[in-house]
Parts: structure tokens; sequence; C-alpha cells
């Protein structure tokens, strides 16, 4: 048994009061800018709801759930990157619309929507996905972010940099193509 006085749970305790902290900080941050009365705020809003609208729209209905999945699996793995990196200190977006989910706007809504209906696409049309996805990836790292940076809307620090993104992108799309595909396969067999 683990006792309170044991070292390894002294520091991890002053770990999570320091996490506590940080995130105080950035609510107060929040508050104190206004930040939701901000151009910029109201910005990351529209880059949440009007994809999701546009998808409601556009999604091929035949396939709504194989896209929705795959969609899923992007956001999923999106979210988890951009949480791992904001909390290595890599990126973050300086105008959140939830102070302690900033990146809700995009690991949500643009990306997943967007390479889901690249997905649609390249399946409804035959064409190759992954090359279509390596399209997106580039448009999303090396047009998207830095115009979000431009913008004041995203932040790289360390020795992170567009090609870093790029690299991520890329592998996050295959990851959710193959986890998506591990399903198909599953439901195949499954359903015989």
């Amino acid at each position: 048994m683990i006792k309170l006085s044991d070292p390894r749970i002294i520091q991890f305790d002053k770990a999570v009061k320091l996490r506590e902290e940080s995130t105080n900080a950035f609510i107060d941050y929040w508050r104190d800018h206004a930040l939701y009365t901000s151009l910029e705020y109201w910005i990351m809003v529209a880059l949440l709801v009007v994809p999701l609208i546009f998808l409601v729209f556009k999604i091929d209905k035949s396939k709504l759930f194989l896209i929705g999945f795959y969609g899923y699996s992007i956001h999923v793995l999106a979210a988890y990157i951009d949480l791992f990196a904001i909390n290595s200190g890599k990126w973050n977006y300086p105008f959140p619309l939830i102070p302690f989910l900033p990146s809700i706007s995009i690991d949500s809504s643009i990306v997943p929507v967007t390479f889901m209906l690249v997905y649609q696409w390249t399946l409804n049309h035959k064409k190759n996905f992954y090359v279509y996805s390596t399209i997106t990836a580039v448009f999303f790292s090396l047009v998207f972010k830095p115009l979000l940076a431009g913008l004041g809307l995203f932040r790289m620090y360390g020795n992170m940099n567009y090609f870093y993104l790029l690299i991520i992108y890329v592998l996050g799309f295959i990851a959710a193509k193959m986890i998506t595909n591990v399903f198909l396969w599953l439901q195949k067999k499954f359903t015989k």
C-alpha cells in the first residue's frame, strides 16, 4: 500500500497543484480580457459552428456511419494530439471558446469535417484516399495553421514548426483510416 508520505505521491500532488494553478491562470486570462467579446473569439466560434452545419447538408447519408466513424476517429486523435502539444508547451490557441478546452473549434469541427468530406469524396469518386488526404494535410499545416498564426489565433513554441505539423496531420489521418479499416474488417468478419 502506498503511503501519503511516499515521495512519489508528494511530487505527484505538487504536479496536480501546478496543473490546477495553470488551468486557473488560463481561466483568469480568458475572463480578464473578456475574450468572448473579441472578434478572434467569434472567428473561433465560426470555425466550430459553420463546418458542422455544412456537414449536415453535405454528408452522404448512405455512408453516414462510415464517414462519421472516420471523422470521430480524426476528432479523437486530434484532441489527444492537441492536448499533448498544449500541455507540453508546443502550441496553444490564445482565443479559446472555453479556457480549459482551447482547441475545441479545430479538433471538433473544421479538421474532422474537412477530412470526412475528403474521405467521402474519395469513396464516391474512387480516388486515392492517401493522395487527397495528404493534400488536405498540406493545406492544414502549411496554409491554414499559418493563417491562424497570422491572425493571432494559433501560437507555436520551442522547436515546433509547420513541417512537424504536416507530419502530425499525415500520421493522424493514416491512424484514423487504419482504425476505420479495422472496424470495417471486424464488421465483415462478424456479420457473415
